[in-house]
This record gives C-alpha cells, structure tokens and sequence, in this order.
C-alpha cells in the first residue's frame, strides 16, 4: 500500500509540474466576472487531469502486483479495472469542461449521471439498509429504491465537491481528509483493498495538493472535483453494502459538509427564485472570505489576494474535522451518528445566519 501511495504521490505532482509549465498558458481564461472567482491572474484548471493519471496508474500497479503475487495482499484484482470504467465518464466530462467552459451544468450531470448508472451495473452497488426499520423494509420491498439513491449519491456528490471547491486547499483537504477516514475505517473492517484505492486517492490528492496550497499554482477544476467525488462516493456505498458492521450513516456523517452546503444551496436560490445550476457568491465558504478573514495590506495586489484566499480554507478544515472525528470514533452506532448529523445541520444554518446579519464573534475574525 505504501508504494501504491508513493507512486500516486509522485504521478499527480509530476503531472502537475508539466501542466503548470506546459499548458498554464494554453488554459481557457476563466471570466474575470464570474463570482466565484477569488484570484488574480490566470491559473491553469486542469488538476483533475493530474489526478485523474496518478490515480489510474496506482490502482493498475495494484492489478499489476496482485496478478504477480500481491505481495501487499491487498487482493486488487481485475474489478479495479471497473472501478476506471465508473470514474472515466465523469472525470473525462469535467476535464473537457476545464479546457473549454462549455459543457452545461446539464450535460455534466448526465455524465455523472452516467458514472452512477455503471456502477449500479458494473460494480452491482447497492444500498442494502439505513438501519431505520421502516425504511429498509421499504428498500427490501422495493430494491429499485436502493438503486435510485445510489445514483443519487454518485450523481450528487461530484458536484457537491465542485461547489465547496472555491479557495486553495479546501475542497483537496477536504477530500484527503475523508478519504484517509474511510480507509481507516476499511482496515478496521479487514477491506485491505479497498483501503487501499483509498489512499491511493488521498496520496495523489496530496500531490495536487503541493500546488494548489498556498501557492495557487494549479486548480483542481471541476474535472478533479468530479474525481473526488466520484471516488468517495462509491468507496462509501461499497464499505456499507460489504461490510454490515459500517453503519451508512458514517459515511453521511463523514460527508454532511459538502452535502448540507448543496441542499442549503438548492434551497436558497430556489427561494429566490434562481435556477439552482447558477453560480453565486452566497456559499458558506465564500461568506467566511468576505465577512470573516480579515483584510490583507500588501503592494501586490495578487499577492494580497493569495494571501487572504489561504486565510479561509483553515476555517473550513476545522469544520470538517467537527463531523470526521466523530464519524471516526462512532462509526458503528447509528444512533450517535444520527444525532451528530442534525448537529452539524443546526450549527451550519445559525452559523451561516450569525455571519450574513453581521453577528460574528470578535475572536473568530482573528
């Protein structure tokens, strides 16, 4: 597993170091008035390619050693290959975005959309139980249920990540975060193997990373969004569906920040009368920017900006490890996992009200 790690590690900044050098200029400028744009200066959105490579080639070295002997007995067999027929469509869909901004909201998330629908056939994913007994009479009931959410979650969750992927490091520590959770939790179970896609993943997010944070050299796109997405959402769906003991409400714990700021999202535009696909500076991240962090006194302008834009990931990070811890320590009681959910949901909705009426806590801008 460690030389998988390594190899993925090594892709993903090698790839990364010759998009910066080769492609940086050739990148699609995005709009200086797009509102979600926080930096100055143009900067190649072509992470998710780096990802995408560093990731493929781990996981086939794995294929490659289990059919030599699997000397790690991480038993990565033929199935991983998949696992990339799964990830392909989605992540080949965002990237193709990142170079020509012109691929609709809509046909993205027909991709995914299209991800979702091979893994429900190719990897036979399922969601077996929710562990509320009324429900999981209705999925037993109804399988066609179970498969609904599953598209879903492998549908919603991509775009979920795309959404808190606004400032350097947010979205990649995000999902480096999540992604070493969930491991820990498969070794815990004995799913060497798919701990080991895992970290694999969290590896060569940690080379994007390199980059991206505080630097701001290389952005993850939405080609690297959809990957991280894609890739957690059906590791989470097959712990549950292999591993009875794993309560899916761990991995919903695990996942309450990108999903509750979607919703949250859909709710507040829909309330105002906005398509939910169109962009707007209202996220709960981009109010931290704004209201929170504060100011930068510095002659370079892009500089300054940099400078504030890192400011604000650290806020971000501390609320995601407020859920995986818990979802660490309690990820087979239902019950607790629950609870910690409409938690998290509570504090999300009165934070984001304290900071939109101007009722920040002094220390907290410090």
């Amino acid at each position: 597993m460690i030389l998988l790690s390594f190899v993925s590690f090594l892709c993903t900044l090698a790839v990364s170091a010759a998009v910066i050098r080769w492609l940086g200029k050739r990148s699609v400028e995005y709009g200086e008035g797009m509102p979600q744009r926080f930096h100055v200066g143009e900067v190649p959105r072509l992470g998710g390619l780096a990802l995408l490579i560093g990731v493929v080639a781990s996981w086939l070295l794995g294929v490659w050693r289990t059919q030599a002997g699997d000397p790690g007995l991480l038993r990565l067999g033929s199935w991983v290959l998949l696992w990339i027929a799964v990830l392909l469509p989605a992540a080949l869909g965002g990237i193709a975005e990142d170079m020509t901004q012109r691929l609709s909201v809509r046909y993205r998330l027909l991709l995914t959309l299209l991800s979702g629908g091979l893994a429900v056939w190719l990897l036979n994913l399922r969601l077996p139980r929710l562990e509320l007994p009324w429900l999981d009479v209705l999925l037993h009931q109804a399988p066609w249920l179970g498969v609904g959410i599953v598209l879903l979650a492998i549908a919603g969750l991509p775009h979920a990540f795309n959404i808190i992927d606004g400032y350097n490091g947010l979205a990649g520590m995000v999902a480096l975060i999540v992604c070493l959770a969930l491991a820990h939790v498969c070794l815990q179970v004995g799913d060497r193997a798919l701990g080991a896609l895992l970290v694999c993943t969290a590896a060569a997010t940690g080379g994007f990373l390199v980059w991206n944070y505080p630097r701001g050299m290389l952005f993850a796109g939405d080609g690297g969004a959809y990957i991280w997405g894609l890739v957690i959402a059906v590791a989470s769906l097959s712990l549950v569906q292999r591993n009875p003991d794993v309560s899916p409400w761990f991995p919903m714990l695990l996942l309450i920040y990108p999903v509750w700021e979607t919703v949250f999202s859909i709710y507040r535009k829909t309330v105002r009368g906005v398509s939910p696909g169109v962009a707007d500076a209202l996220h709960f991240h981009q109010l931290i920017y704004r209201r929170i962090v504060r100011g930068v006194f510095h002659d370079d302008e892009s500089r300054r900006v940099l400078m504030r834009n890192n400011r604000t990931s650290p806020y971000l990070w501390g609320f995601t490890l407020l859920t995986v811890v818990p979802a660490v320590l309690f990820w087979n009681n239902t019950p607790l996992l629950m609870a910690f959910c409409g938690l998290f949901v509570i504090s999300y909705v009165m934070a984001y009200f304290a900071i939109v009426r101007f009722k920040v806590p002094r220390w907290l801008r410090h």
